[in-house]
């Protein structure tokens, strides 16, 4: 559905360094710098952080998650450790195990060092 999902930073070297530890995590190599963005490339997908183009500060979005998929709970602690080691933020209660209607998942929130809302989450297999 998607190709990509950029969001802006004020701080590329920062984007960039706690990205690279986090997606680093869930096994995806270090971002590729293309001026003033950062790309790292899946053959799901493509995430980038980037300087707005108008030259005004970058500010988050209320009420936006953006979402990566994870392997393992302990795939998601690892990424969020990785985050929090980097810059991130914790928010939302620890990491975790929520029940849905759509069956379980473990879910592990943060915030990056620009202040959008990115979440960890392993869908729990069916018991």
């Amino acid at each position: 559905m998607f190709s990509h999902i950029m969001i802006g930073t004020n701080d590329l070297t920062k984007a960039k360094t706690f990205y690279d530890a986090a997606l680093g995590a869930l096994g995806i190599p270090a971002g590729a710098v293309d001026r003033h963005r950062v790309f790292w490339r899946t053959p799901t997908g493509v995430f980038s952080v980037s300087l707005p183009i108008d030259g005004q500060s970058a500010t988050v979005g209320n009420g936006g998650t953006i979402g990566f998929a994870c392997q393992s709970a302990e795939q998601a602690n690892a990424w969020h450790a990785a985050g929090l080691a980097n810059g991130g933020t914790t928010c939302e209660d620890p990491p975790g195990v929520r029940e849905g209607a759509n069956g379980n998942l473990y879910l592990a929130y943060m915030r990056d060092p620009d202040g959008n809302k990115i979440c960890g989450l392993y869908r729990m297999p069916r018991v």
